[in-house]
């Protein structure tokens, strides 16, 4: 009788798990044959706790996933990196201090810190750094700089966004590049009023706009159109004539950054008449490039850890630290602060994991790029190996909680929907799971894809 009892347990779990899955394939076909999905396509794929398939639809086939794809770089970030791994920021100078004086330059330069200026997090906010800098000079009895202000960002290399991003996404706050000097997170906001620009938060050194925003309607319709290092922004699109605020991507981070602190420099009695410009500028001037000196440190600042960043990264799906963090896995595992060589060490290290590199078609670090092609299968492999993992509380932490009750990542561009992520159903079956849909077109598509993975409640 006590033989009986595992195999009655047995055929009673596969039934269940053979329900489970008949019933996704009926919701999965309910909704292909809809109308907004005539030409659409799915990959889906369902598993248990222990890595067990319990449905697939195209499971294997690589589809654009949108920010789903933030899953991948933000558990190798975790593993590689450490939860505890911190950005650092210095300032330095050269030359001497005499009476006061500063007879030289003053540096900042840093490993990228997407999170320098950052309103996010407390303690770590743009009047936090600015404290601290002068403090650090006034330390030192600086009350007079006689050279220039240097934003050393030669960190990372001079490319600051992925290629194959699209012209539509590259100016706009969600678009932002990456620099080694990053600041605010790279983004901008005007505030706008009847079609007109009223106020910009930063400055935007030589920036001219061209404003064809035109008024009508009851939401934001508008496009704003920056490229790295460039002095013209554009904006267009409808906006309702009350006043609002846009964001936008920084042109030039570190410019933007260093006239912060000239303003800061004057505001402290600082006197301070020399140049603010980049090694990046001065590359782009055809200047001697002029990095920050090893000695002389004025001031170090390091960041969050690396687990607060990954948070941040996954609940409010912020492409600028996906990028960031492809760029620090280059520099620190290939020395090689680029895009590629990033990229390159994120398929290496999902390839080692057991993941076909062919189900892994990285192109960015955030999923903004329609040029990313991942199959469902692979999303729920890294999600099975993250479970597994030391590091897991703080990945998980950051999953939004969607569709009442499902801790999942979601992921959305222009006729592309995705969900990725845990669930634990009424009856306390643990699934993970991964659902991808191109080429929807109209009607509310969150919604047709919850009421398919309701299936699983």
């Amino acid at each position: 009788m006590k033989k009986l009892i595992p195999l009655f347990l047995l055929i009673s779990q596969l039934y269940f798990t053979q329900s489970v899955a008949q019933n996704l394939d009926a919701a999965t076909q309910k909704l292909l044959s809809s109308s907004p999905a005539y030409s659409s396509i799915i990959s889906m794929f369902v598993a248990d706790e222990n890595g067990n398939s319990i449905y697939e639809n195209n499971g294997n086939v690589g589809l654009s996933t949108a920010s789903t794809q933030k899953i991948f770089t933000a558990a190798a970030a975790l593993e590689t990196l450490g939860k505890d791994y911190q950005y650092v920021t210095t300032a330095n100078y050269s030359g001497t201090i005499s009476e006061g004086s500063l007879a030289g330059d003053l540096f900042i330069t840093s490993t990228g810190d997407p999170t320098l200026g950052s309103w996010r997090y407390d303690g770590f906010k743009p009047e936090n750094f600015k404290q601290k800098l002068i403090q650090s000079l006034k330390a030192k009895g600086i009350s007079k700089i006689s050279g220039n202000l240097i934003i050393d960002d030669s960190y990372f290399d001079f490319l600051t966004t992925p290629g194959g991003w699209p012209w539509n996404d590259l100016g706009n706050y969600y678009g932002a590049g990456v620099w080694g000097v990053n600041w605010r997170e790279n983004q901008f906001d005007i505030q706008v009023a009847g079609g007109q620009i009223k106020n910009i938060n930063v400055d935007l050194p030589n920036v001219n706009w061209v404003n064809d925003i035109k008024t009508g309607g009851s939401s934001d319709q508008s496009l704003v159109f920056t490229a790295p290092h460039s002095d013209v922004a554009y904006v267009n699109g409808n906006l309702p004539a009350k006043s609002l605020t846009v964001s936008g991507a920084t042109p030039n981070p570190p410019l933007t950054f260093g006239q912060e602190i000239k303003k800061w420099l004057k505001e402290s009695g600082i006197e301070f008449n020399g140049k603010v410009t980049s090694t990046s500028q001065q590359r782009i001037d055809g200047d001697k490039i002029t990095t920050a000196p090893k000695n002389n440190l004025l001031l170090e600042y390091k960041s969050p850890t690396l687990d607060k960043i990954v948070f941040w990264f996954m609940r409010k799906s912020i492409n600028f630290y996906g990028e960031t963090l492809i760029k620090t896995l280059g520099k620190e595992k290939k020395n090689e602060g680029s895009f590629d060589a990033g990229i390159s060490y994120l398929k290496d290290f999902w390839r080692s994991k057991g993941i076909n590199p062919a189900s892994i078609n990285f192109a960015d670090g955030s999923g903004l790029s329609p040029q990313n092609y991942v199959s469902a299968r692979a999303e729920v492999q890294s999600l099975l190996y993250s479970k597994k993992q030391p590091w897991f509380n703080e990945f998980y932490d950051g999953f939004p909680m969607q569709g009442n009750g499902m801790k999942l990542k979601s992921g959305t561009m222009k006729d592309t929907k995705s969900f990725a992520g845990y669930y634990t159903s009424k009856n306390g079956k643990k699934y993970v799971f991964a659902i991808i849909i191109n080429n929807y077109q109209g009607g509310n598509v969150s919604e047709a894809l919850f009421q398919v993975l309701n299936v699983l409640k």
